[in-house]
């Protein structure tokens, strides 16, 4: 089959940068697969260092989806594959392949969903994939239509994960792309987990490290600049745009994850602020670092709360589970070895399986 893939984040390489690209990898066993995409001819490159993904098998197309292509033009060239792989934006693309497959990564609430011209546009797609239970509530509410769920690829490298508590370092750990929301914090909100763990050393806790991997664009410089100035006089370090085998090394270092992606937001009305699944919390799990992580979003798909992590609400529990596994070494080696099994369940073999059924 000729499959064609499209993603407007390409450029982000985030979380669902790695899933489509994953896919686009996999896929490409047997398949042609381009990649519609003609902004950075280097973005494979990047792809590969930042995700460990073998690509050499897809290629990268005219990207028949960009505003300088009429519409006529997109048509005929839609024609030519038998599937075409849309990460939408909370668009419909009006394209002509066999099989047309939308994959939404988060809620798009401000989208009519049910007006006469997106159902005409739906009448064509052929299945709405959604990266999470999370994911599809929304999107099945906003479009009226049944959704399935994908949750994505994570690299789990259980064969390292088993060391032994004293082979890990007494460090905290989070990874997340950043960036703004509109109101100005971060979206992974790196400067409240900053401000917890400064506040913890000021309350006595000694011995511990916390460090922050983040990716970024060139445009949020400045605001990386002032995080890392945050930090100053503290045990913090901030790691920037890593390749996978970097990440992986800390993560087998690190004995606690944290993740506040959405904290303080008003989720009800911003849903897509809550982090709508969590490949990082995962991955981190699966090299046996305990995950302590916000009660929201996709993270309560993967943490079964007080087994292989902990959930949290507030700042102050937070900082009390934290606290609770610093001063149990027991309780935090029983669930680093349940968050290993738990993350198993989201492992690559699981997607590329579910993806083919999917796409049949």
């Amino acid at each position: 089959m000729r499959i064609g893939i499209f993603d407007p984040y390409l450029d982000t390489l985030g979380g669902g940068e790695k899933y489509m690209l994953t896919a686009a990898s996999y896929l490409s066993e047997d398949n042609v697969v381009d990649v519609f995409w003609d902004s950075d001819g280097e973005i494979f490159k990047k792809a590969g260092s930042r995700f460990g993904i073998d690509l050499s098998r897809v290629k990268l197309s005219k990207n028949i989806f960009s505003k300088k292509v009429s519409f006529f033009s997109r048509i005929a060239a839609s024609k030519k594959y038998d599937i075409i792989f849309f990460l939408s934006d909370g668009s419909i693309p009006v394209i002509f392949p066999k099989k047309v497959i939308v994959h939404f990564q988060f809620p798009v609430e401000w989208v009519d969903g049910k007006s006469v011209s997106t159902k005409i546009k739906l009448a064509f797609v052929s299945k709405i994939i959604c990266n999470s239970k999370f994911t599809k509530k929304f999107i099945d509410r906003s479009f009226g239509k049944v959704s399935v769920v994908l949750y994505p690829a994570c690299d789990i490298e259980t064969k390292n994960s088993k060391l032994k508590s004293e082979h890990k370092e007494n460090l905290i750990l989070t990874v997340g792309r950043f960036g703004k929301i509109p109101e100005g914090e971060s979206f992974k909100k790196q400067d409240f987990m900053i401000n917890v763990f400064k506040k913890m050393m000021d309350k006595g806790l000694a011995g511990w490290e916390f460090i922050l991997v983040i990716s970024y664009r060139e445009e949020d410089m400045e605001d990386v600049i002032k995080l890392e100035r945050s930090i100053k006089g503290y045990p913090i370090k901030i790691l920037k745009n890593l390749d996978r085998n970097e990440i992986s090394k800390i993560y087998q270092k690190a004995k606690i994850y944290w993740h506040a992606a959405g904290f303080g937001e008003d989720l009800k009305k911003h849903p897509e602020r809550a982090e709508h699944f969590g490949i990082s919390t995962v991955e981190a799990m699966g090299a046996g670092a305990a995950p302590v992580v916000i009660n929201s979003g996709g993270q309560k798909e993967i943490v079964v709360d007080g087994k292989s992590g902990f959930l949290w609400n507030t700042k102050e529990e937070l900082m009390e589970k934290t606290d609770l596994l610093i001063k149990k070494s027991d309780l935090l080696e029983k669930i680093s070895s349940q968050a290993i099994q738990r993350a198993v369940l989201f492992n690559k073999d699981r997607f590329c399986r579910e993806l083919r059924e999917i796409i049949s």
